[in-house]
């Protein structure tokens, strides 16, 4: 063989081997770009360990992608149907969570026990903890960090929705002294004071909480019940029920020597919407604006 055609069959040879490279390169290419897009145009398997958080997922249009949630995710209606119930975010397992192969996991860092979320963060799946601010401007900013995550375009719709509620509170005619209760049952009731999400709300409404004297939640008394002189008893519809209505609540000792009492003025609302600060604070807080008004006829 002479030179020329040594060298042309090194050359061809060379020229192969670089197609093949360039070839396979391009397959694998495709192959990731095919592998991105579909990771891309897949649904994510979102667990959310909070109420507030639960409703915000849903409102940004993500409901159908929700497959695990906390006790206090009750809204939307029929979430427990189309997402399993896990408990107590203070007490579920690792294991139940991971059980659901999500691809997301949400939480808030107030109600999350530490073990789990620090079980959650090792386990390698992609989850973000929040904190949560029991203010208008607070919720307004937590829609938009979930948003954020979930790559949503819907937060202001949200945010302003909240913003276009609140400005049509009106002022009440008259000063009303609200005490919150929250009960579950006779042998279980407290007030709420100052520091709780209720609390904020009583004073969006127009209206005084009667027991400021009080941090957080504390067990009710007749003293202190007799002390507080409310106009109006709120409660959650559950905490209603579990007195066995209007009568059961105007059998709690002290109650006939209020005003509350003596005008059976009561207030019951559902407990996701008066206390969970999701985007439907606006609606709850316009809604005690109009009970409050309505009382006071």
């Amino acid at each position: 063989m002479n030179h020329i055609a040594k060298f042309s069959l090194i050359a061809f040879l060379a020229f192969a081997i670089i197609s093949c490279k360039k070839e396979q390169k391009t397959t694998e290419e495709e192959a990731a770009t095919a592998t991105d897009s579909v990771a891309q145009t897949e649904s994510p398997k979102i667990v959310t360990l909070s109420g507030a958080i639960t409703e915000i997922v849903s409102a940004l249009g993500h409901e159908s992608d929700i497959v695990g949630v906390d006790v206090t995710s009750t809204y939307p209606e029929g979430i427990k149907e189309s997402a399993q119930d896990l408990g107590h975010s203070s007490k579920i397992s690792i294991e139940a969570v991971m059980a659901l192969q999500p691809t997301l996991i949400l939480g808030s860092n107030e109600d999350i026990s530490p073990e789990l979320k620090e079980k959650i963060e090792l386990s390698g799946t992609k989850a973000h903890f929040f904190d949560q601010e029991y203010t208008p401007e607070g919720t307004k900013t937590l829609i938009g960090q979930i948003a954020t995550v979930l790559q949503s375009d819907n937060a202001q719709k949200l945010q302003d929705k909240i913003d276009a509620d609140l400005a049509k509170v009106k002022e009440l005619d008259k000063t009303q002294k609200v005490l919150f209760i929250y009960a579950r049952g006779a042998g279980m009731m407290m007030v709420g004071g100052i520091n709780t999400p209720v609390n904020e709300v009583i004073t969006l409404a127009g209206a005084e909480n009667a027991v400021e004297d009080i941090d957080g939640y504390k067990p009710l008394t007749p003293e202190a019940l007799i002390k507080a002189n409310p106009d109006v008893i709120l409660m959650f519809h559950s905490g209603l029920a579990s007195l066995n209505g209007e009568e059961g609540v105007l059998k709690i000792q002290g109650i006939e020597k209020t005003n509350a009492g003596k005008n059976k003025n009561i207030i019951a609302m559902d407990g996701a919407l008066l206390a969970g600060f999701g985007p439907r604070l606006g609606e709850a807080t316009l809604q005690l604006n109009k009970k409050l008004r309505a009382n006071a006829k």
